[in-house]
């Protein structure tokens, strides 16, 4: 799969609200948002992994999740062309905004590493992190979970 096919499949979005025009990416509900919670605690708990990774460039294609809060709701971005610096993740803005107004596609925007929802990488063809991925796979149909399950390098 080419790398940016890859990263517009990855590119999912969740929320806890619609939206009248929502993009594809854009879930709204159907997870367990228990297990969501623990993905992003598990995404920040290994953040200093991620980083070491990203430092290291031993893998393609990082990304971190980024909650972008406006008007009272919270929307997940993936950032595409991800740097590290001073504590903070810099990277564009990989998906079109569902229900938040306040940034755009192709957008640069950073956060602290503690501030994220997720990562992930690519190394040898398979997909590090991404754990808020897990709790989606219950909401698709099961031929497309199983394709993203092969593509984990862990369950």
């Amino acid at each position: 799969m080419k790398p940016t096919a890859l990263l517009s499949c990855l590119a999912i979005a969740f929320s806890v609200t619609g939206c009248k025009s929502n993009p594809e990416t854009l879930v709204v509900g159907g997870y367990d948002e228990a297990e969501m919670a623990s993905a992003t605690d598990r995404a920040i708990s290994e953040v200093d992994a991620f980083i070491s990774d990203l430092i290291s460039e031993r893998s393609e294609h990082y990304a971190v999740k980024a909650p972008i809060e406006d008007g009272g709701v919270t929307e997940h971005f993936w950032l595409t062309g991800v740097s590290f610096s001073n504590n903070r993740f810099t990277g564009t803005i990989d998906n079109e905004p569902g229900i938040v107004s306040n940034v755009t596609m192709g957008q640069q925007y950073s956060l602290g590493k503690t501030e994220i929802s997720d990562w992930m990488f690519i190394r040898d063809g398979k997909m590090h992190g991404n754990y808020t991925m897990r709790p989606l796979l219950a909401t698709m149909p099961e031929a497309e979970a199983n394709m993203y399950r092969q593509m984990f390098a862990t369950p």
